[in-house]
């Protein structure tokens, strides 16, 4: 299967207000039951564990409202470990208005030197293009204190399968943008080779729950 890219209507609101927060909530609701959020504590686990850390400061990068954040911050909190997030996105509208946000842009994150402890993202690198992942990755790397950890979708026939088949459920927006998104996705193996031409010292791929797939860009060796 290969990859294609097909402009999202969510990238660039697309729709009315109305259209846009409707799917926002089939983002909150997918990442919720369907990995997202499962995926973001684990990697966050093996980054705290790696580090030996009871505390993370975290920017999360195209958060729209927050609730990977929100409900990792939960799950980490039952493991003992306190994490902080920062949420960034590049329009205000995909905030929900209560978290700490920052508007602004991932390729050029306003941010100094090691301001967090990890940079992460969830269903945002798929939107990039190999060259804008790498630009991403530089900047998220001078920007953490020790990894980059990203949250994403598996590019799968099956999974794109799954997407059709749950397409009653979704709205607008979502029906548009959710099959664009399986087949803009990565491979594990695209994304390592993406990945190994960055500066990270290591890079860790895993596989998750229901075609999702983590990477840990480590900015040190561990």
């Amino acid at each position: 299967m290969q990859r294609t890219v097909t402009p999202e209507l969510l990238d660039t609101d697309s729709g009315s207000p109305q259209e846009v927060q409707a799917s926002l909530v089939d983002l909150r609701f997918t990442n919720r039951w369907f990995g997202g959020v499962s995926a973001m504590s684990a990697l966050l686990s093996q980054v705290a564990q790696k580090t030996k850390a009871s505390k993370l400061r975290v920017l999360d990068v195209g958060a729209a409202t927050g609730d990977v954040a929100a409900a990792t911050t939960e799950r980490m909190a039952r493991q003992g470990i306190a994490v902080s997030f920062v949420l960034l996105d590049r329009a205000a509208s995909h905030l929900n208005g209560h978290a700490r946000a920052v508007i602004g842009d991932a390729l050029a994150l306003p941010f100094r030197d090691e301001s967090f402890d990890v940079v992460t993202c969830a269903l945002f690198l798929h939107h990039l293009e190999p060259a804008q992942v790498q630009e991403f990755v530089a900047e998220a790397l001078r920007v953490a204190c020790h990894a980059v950890v990203i949250n994403d979708l598996r590019r799968h026939p099956l999974h794109l399968a799954l997407i059709y088949a749950a397409m009653p459920f979704f709205s607008r927006l979502t029906r548009h943008d959710a099959p664009a998104s399986v087949r803009r996705a990565y491979t594990p193996e695209e994304l390592e080779e993406i990945l190994c031409g960055t500066r990270a010292s290591r890079v860790d791929i895993s596989r998750h729950y229901l075609f999702r797939m983590g990477a840990i860009a480590w900015k040190y060796p561990q």
